[in-house]
This record gives structure tokens, C-alpha cells and sequence, in this order.
């Protein structure tokens, strides 16, 4: 089984992704008679054909390094934003795309409490928090037509620390 390092989750080397979602640095404004920071437009929201944003929760089992990465999965119709409820930290796969098929695998562990938005049409592995279970509010399309595409993988890969 190949293998796989985790890189250093950065807005650059996550980029052609998708975006990071989290509050390092002051706020864009202050709102709420200045009581609240505001930290505006953190990711490139897409949305295609029929159907509007929706906010959805998951639960998702917990995972454990190393890894087995045997599916990909990729949304053509919109993009899908993870933001963690209880700062559990998860791995994020991510792949290129030739022709359809998912290239050039790349893995990412996000830091307690970070988000992340993947952008439309990203090959990306399932949720997938390491160490203990996590609750996520995922920003998505909720609408008709065909919107996930999935893609085992054979042979898997293996993701390690």
C-alpha cells in the first residue's frame, strides 16, 4: 500500500482546494455596538443549477492515524464548508483531477476548532475526525440533481503522521 505524509495545513499549499476557515488575526469589523468581531467572507462559496446553501450537522465517528484512505468523493455542483462544533481536529484528503479521476493525493490535519471550505468539483476523502468523535456544521448544496460522484480507491492509501 502506498503511503501518505500529512503536510502543515497552509492557505497556500490548501489553495487550489479549497480555503481555510478560522479567526487568526483581528476581526474584519466590529459590530453589535463594538461587542462582536466580525471576521468576513472566509471562503469561496459556489453553488450550481437548482438549489440554495444550507446548513446541515454531522456526526462523524472517530478516526485514527495511520489512516486507510480508500474512498474520494467530489460535489460538481457545490462547494462544502466543515466547521467544527467541538474542535475536534480532522484529516482532509484531497486530490487533482485528470479526466475524471483523482491525481496526486494530498493529506492535511486541521488544528482544533479550523474549518475548511472545498471548493466545487475537489476529490476529497470522507469526514474524517482524528482522535475522538466530532460534531461539524457543513455549508452545502441542498438541491436535485446529481451532486456527489464517488471514487474507491484500489489499492487504498495509507495517511501517516
Amino acid at each position: 500500500m502506498q503511503e501518505m505524509r500529512i503536510e502543515a495545513l497552509t492557505k497556500e499549499a490548501f489553495a487550489p482546494f479549497g480555503d481555510i476557515i478560522d479567526v487568526l488575526g483581528p476581526p474584519t469589523k466590529q459590530i453589535n455596538a463594538g461587542l462582536c468581531g466580525r471576521h468576513d467572507d472566509l471562503a469561496r462559496l459556489s453553488f450550481e443549477g437548482p438549489g440554495r446553501a444550507g446548513i446541515s450537522l454531522f456526526d462523524a465517528q472517530a478516526r485514527a492515524l495511520p489512516y486507510t484512505l480508500d474512498l474520494v468523493e467530489r460535489h460538481p455542483l457545490g462547494s462544502q464548508a466543515f466547521l467544527p462544533l467541538d474542535g475536534v481536529p480532522f484529516l482532509v484528503c484531497v486530490a487533482e483531477d485528470a479526466g475524471g479521476h483523482p491525481v496526486r493525493f494530498r493529506a492535511f490535519l486541521t488544528a482544533p476548532g479550523q474549518g475548511i471550505n472545498l471548493l466545487r468539483n475537489t476529490w476529497h476523502g470522507v469526514l474524517a475526525p482524528i482522535g475522538a468523535p466530532g460534531r461539524y456544521a457543513v455549508v452545502d448544496r441542498i438541491g436535485a440533481g446529481e451532486n456527489l460522484e464517488e471514487y474507491p480507491l484500489d489499492p487504498p492509501l495509507r495517511v501517516i503522521a
